[in-house]
């Protein structure tokens, strides 16, 4: 399939500078009430991967690592529609196209960029439902805490804006620090985060506990904000995100990671943070329920380190949640019981993610949903292959 590329010399403040300028309006108090950022398991239009290649940490294992996201693309485009953020459009096409059944390839859109690492969940749009339409949240992403480079990374949304991959109106939040792993939200007013993570070095410091707070409640248009201030995982490079430790579901359910281990370094934090979830009331003031996660079997580095596998990395897609497995049958046959239990509805589907913690991340920590009618539907090509966007 030929496809036609249109590329021009284009900067940062192009991209902004061509957005509209309502397109950079800030919240007005009385959009507040009726606009929410959605819960994870509400109803989708697709997903957002940003691909692995040479240039990124993933080069020494890049045939592996490669696999698991066509394992898990091919999941999301089964299901609702997949963004793909490449440097490479014409090589991930090739091979998409090569590993892929030919039904899911119009499901697919490849959007060229460069990017420095392939973390979507965290330098992708946070994207609110409003009673018109949506507001694509573009939040500055600093490779958590200036850890790692993130200069590419932090301008992927303004450039699929410019490209105009997703539908929305665009809001810039680029002074402030946050990273979509490190916030859970139950759809209903309720956001769940930790103080690890959103008051670390180098994100919005001088900020207090009570200024960042009520810019989460007035960014996010949310009436309150839950701490966790316990819980960590060993190889861990966030600061504890949200999403490696707790995670809201429906019917006022928390998922947890659980260490029942008392030899275990963990032990004695996730004991304090499920003593901290037992706490937790929901916003009409009723005891949350309480669903543990097992502690992985652990996992280590060439080195000999420690590194960050947790079941509470999922993701939930349209009638589906995709469920890291790290080799360990028993204990993730343990989780996947677990995950059902909180997902009724949904089918559990195993993807191994061993390689990914190689990364110091998982599953959930890749991909970025968008709620219903953020992707327009799919518009197939000739011969019904992926769409691409390019720099106009």
């Amino acid at each position: 399939m030929a496809v036609q590329y249109r590329l021009t010399t284009t900067t940062i403040e192009d991209l902004t500078m061509e957005l509209k300028p309502n397109q950079m309006a800030g919240p007005e108090q009385s959009e507040i009430r009726t606009t929410y950022l959605p819960a994870e398991w509400e109803r989708q239009s697709g997903v957002q991967l940003t691909w692995p290649h040479e240039g990124t940490d993933w080069a020494p294992v890049l045939k592996e690592v490669t696999e698991c996201y066509i394992h898990m693309a091919l999941e999301i485009a089964l299901r609702e529609r997949l963004i793909i953020v490449t440097p490479e459009s014409e090589q991930v096409q090739q091979l998409l196209q090569e590993r892929l059944p030919q039904r899911v390839l119009p499901n697919i859109t490849l959007c060229q960029a460069p990017t420095n690492d392939t973390w979507a969940r965290d330098h992708g749009f946070i994207t609110l439902q409003t009673s018109t339409g949506h507001l694509l949240l573009d939040f500055q992403f600093n490779g958590w805490g200036r850890k790692f480079p993130a200069e590419l990374d932090n301008q992927i949304c303004r450039r699929m804006m410019e490209q105009g991959v997703l539908q929305g109106q665009y809001e810039d939040h680029l002074d402030f620090v946050l990273e979509g792993g490190s916030i859970e939200s139950d759809g209903k007013g309720t956001i769940l985060t930790t103080s690890q993570c959103l008051l670390a070095p180098n994100r919005n410091q001088p900020l207090s506990q009570t200024e960042i707070e009520e810019r989460l409640k007035r960014y996010l248009r949310a009436e309150r904000v839950l701490w966790l201030d316990y819980g960590y995982l060993a190889g861990d490079d966030t600061d504890s995100h949200i999403d490696t430790l707790a995670r809201l579901c429906p019917n006022d359910t928390l998922l947890y990671v659980q260490c029942a281990d008392a030899r275990d370094e963990h032990y004695e934090e996730l004991r304090r943070m499920e003593e901290q979830l037992q706490g937790f009331r929901t916003i009409d003031g009723r005891p949350y329920r309480l669903i543990p996660l097992p502690m992985t079997s652990a996992q280590y580095d060439d080195e000999g380190q420690r590194l960050p596998a947790t079941y509470a990395n999922f993701l939930v897609i349209n009638g589906a949640v995709l469920m890291p497995t790290y080799r360990d049958p028993q204990t993730d046959e343990r989780a996947r019981q677990q995950l059902q239990l909180a997902f009724p509805r949904h089918e559990i589907v195993p993807i191994d993610c061993r390689v990914l913690i190689e990364q110091h991340g998982s599953l959930h920590c890749c991909t970025m949903q968008f709620p219903q009618g953020v992707l327009p539907p799919p518009t197939p090509s000739q011969g019904g292959g992926m769409s691409h966007k390019n720099k106009k």
